[in-house]
């Protein structure tokens, strides 16, 4: 069994000086009447947390001299490819079409040779894998590999070391490397809330079902959010440490991404606003005196509000 916290904790030294520590904060509003604590890791490289398990893993590994290769909705091929980059590694990034404009523009900016590719991620990771056997790159997993995991759960660590006092932690779900990483490290230690949109919910399917399994993807955070099958390590963290799973349709997410831009001024994309949006929504609903938390986790917002 893996010990998370001593692979955390030997995360967060090794990714120390590679990755930004994101700051955190405690906001009023957004319709609720109690505060909510926030950690804005969408201020991280790249605009998300994957910074941290590409890191991670590059760090932690000898990078063959064919480079890395990812399978990416969009967020975790930048990060890789930002990674491999500072590092001095070739990359080769796979990405679907659906990841849109934004997050491709942001891949090609990195230098990274980049492949789109139609359909959804389990087309680009299909396309991945065949490249790693070709040539020999390392793959880095967006989300069901150690590394990445550890690498993520350095976020929690960090925010727990920011003083974070909230009871319950919400965070959104894709594949669950973000997740898998925060449960890691808490072991049970606070609750923590998987909030995933009603249109891509491996996670909930998944524990429904009592086992991973296949489900359909589409709506506005799909292309973050969108992982067919929740990754195994997530699904087995959240059977041991008793996740709380809600979901929420793409009108509370698209409303909890206006809030923070006109409450508090945090441009986000849809994934990132989608834990916000189990509270607004009431998906989640606190107890009397129960303090909470929500990671907003992306910003790579489609399309490029700035694009000229």
């Amino acid at each position: 069994m893996t010990d998370w916290k001593t692979e955390i904790t030997a995360a967060a030294a090794r990714i120390e000086g590679h990755v930004i520590r994101t700051p955190v904060a405690t906001l009023d509003g957004f319709g609720l009447p109690y505060p909510v604590d926030v950690k804005l890791e969408q201020m991280q490289h790249t605009g998300t947390f994957k910074a941290r398990g590409a890191f991670n893993t590059l760090l932690s590994m000898d990078v063959p001299a064919a480079g890395v290769v990812a399978a990416s909705g969009g967020n975790h091929g930048a990060a890789a490819a930002y990674a491999a980059k500072s590092l001095g590694h070739p990359a080769h990034i796979f990405v679907p079409e659906m990841a849109g404009p934004s997050k491709i523009n942001l891949i090609r900016a990195t230098g990274a040779e980049l492949s789109v590719v139609p359909g959804e991620y389990a087309n680009a990771l299909e396309l991945a894998r065949e490249h790693e056997a070709k040539t020999g790159a390392m793959q880095i997993h967006a989300y069901d590999a150690p590394g990445t995991v550890a690498g993520q759960g350095t976020c929690m660590r960090e925010w727990e070391e920011q003083g974070l006092q909230a009871d319950t932690i919400l965070i959104a779900v894709g594949g669950g490397g973000l997740i898998a990483g925060a449960m890691g490290w808490l072991q049970g230690a606070r609750k923590v809330v998987a909030v995933e949109p009603s249109t891509s919910c491996a996670l909930n399917a998944a524990l429904t079902a009592g086992e991973p399994v296949d489900v359909d993807v589409s709506g506005v955070a799909a292309n973050a959010l969108g992982a067919r099958r929740i990754g195994s390590i997530c699904f087995d963290l959240a059977r041991s440490t008793g996740v709380h799973s809600v979901l929420v349709e793409d009108e509370a997410i698209t409303d909890a991404q206006q809030a923070l831009w006109h409450e508090a001024r945090q441009l986000v994309e849809p994934a990132g606003a989608t834990a916000l949006a189990a509270l607004m929504s009431g998906a989640y609903t606190p107890e009397p005196g129960e303090r909470v938390a929500v990671l907003i986790c992306g910003a790579n917002i489609a399309p490029d509000p700035f694009a000229g």
